[in-house]
């Protein structure tokens, strides 16, 4: 297969699948804030949320005011932002465009409609409701996967499809364990204490932060049948990391990665099956015990690392040079 060709197959579906995970870290977010709690722990909470996804910086170049309005507009409609809704999505269908011989016509036509959609969504964007729209694009997002699942011959094209959405699914869901959790131990006594205080429940609003957590990555319920007991820290993390059953865990996309590479190897993807092997060893013997000992925030940022790493060297062997995400 071509460079060109395999460089639009990737990128298609990991466009698709940052546009729905970035409207997954803004639905929890935005679910969250509108819980009572303290303004300064408000926007602290999209602060964190533009940090760790590295727009802090080109977000403040638009914008004053950190903001639920403004993180919302700028992650979701500017198209100066290269990680908006709106971007990915246009990303998305013109890659699709691109290789349109190599995907089916209904693979094809679920990207163009879904463009095509959210132009008639646009010109009413002031009063579209966040948690619809945000609703849709992971909706759009879900049935581009079906489609592709259901029409789509199990070859190269296909392979490198899947490679592209299971390296994203598994750095956006560290960024998002990470950006909820950091929230929890860096403010949480600070803000269940001020909610106490104020006659409200901090405990209960515990409850909420990590169920709405756990609904951004489609997992309240199968938590629920995991763990009969209370939401904790912990087992959220637990389910997140280690759970190999989890369609999103981190163990989860790196076991599905390695039979994928395995189709596609070429003389020069020894370094990347030796990474990813690697990469499962680290998780196959850890647990979540070993995982708070060293530091939630410490595993992940490490995990972050070596994903992106492989990801790096999965587009110098196979994809066009210096491809930019």
């Amino acid at each position: 297969m071509l460079s060109r060709t395999a460089d639009c197959l990737y990128w298609m579906a990991r466009y698709t699948e940052r546009a729905e995970n970035t409207a997954r870290m803004l639905d929890v977010n935005h679910q969250t804030s509108l819980l009572p709690q303290p303004s300064e722990v408000l926007e602290q909470s999209w602060k964190k949320l533009l940090t760790i996804s590295k727009l802090e910086g080109a977000f403040l170049s638009k914008y004053d005011v950190i903001n639920r309005e403004n993180v919302l507009d700028f992650m979701i409609y500017e198209t100066c932002n290269p990680s908006s809704i709106v971007s990915c999505l246009y990303a998305a269908r013109e890659n699709a465009r691109v290789i349109r011989g190599k995907i089916t016509s209904e693979v094809w036509e679920t990207q163009n409609t879904t463009w095509l959609e959210l132009q008639r969504i646009l010109q009413t964007r002031h009063q579209a409701d966040p948690s619809r729209l945000l609703e849709w694009v992971k909706h759009r997002c879900h049935l581009f996967r079906g489609v592709m699942y259901g029409t789509m011959l199990k070859n190269e094209a296909f392979y490198f499809i899947n490679v592209g959405t299971l390296l994203e699914r598994a750095d956006n869901t560290a960024r998002i364990l990470e950006t909820k959790y950091e929230n929890e131990t860096t403010l949480g006594k600070t803000y269940k204490a001020k909610l106490n205080d104020d006659g409200s429940d901090g405990e209960l609003f515990d409850f909420y932060h990590w169920a709405a957590l756990l609904r951004s990555v489609s997992a309240f319920e199968i938590y629920r049948q995991i763990y009969s007991d209370q939401v904790t820290p912990k087992q959220v993390a637990e389910l997140l990391i280690f759970n190999k059953q989890m369609p999103r865990s981190l163990v989860s996309c790196v076991n599905e990665l390695i039979p994928l590479v395995s189709e596609v190897k070429n003389q020069q993807s020894k370094e990347i099956e030796r990474l990813l092997g690697k990469l499962k060893a680290s998780l196959d013997y850890s647990d979540i015990d070993e995982v708070f000992a060293q530091g939630l925030d410490e595993f992940i940022e490490s995990f972050l690392e070596r994903i992106n790493h492989i990801a790096d060297e999965f587009s110098s062997t196979y994809l066009i040079p210096l491809a930019v995400a």
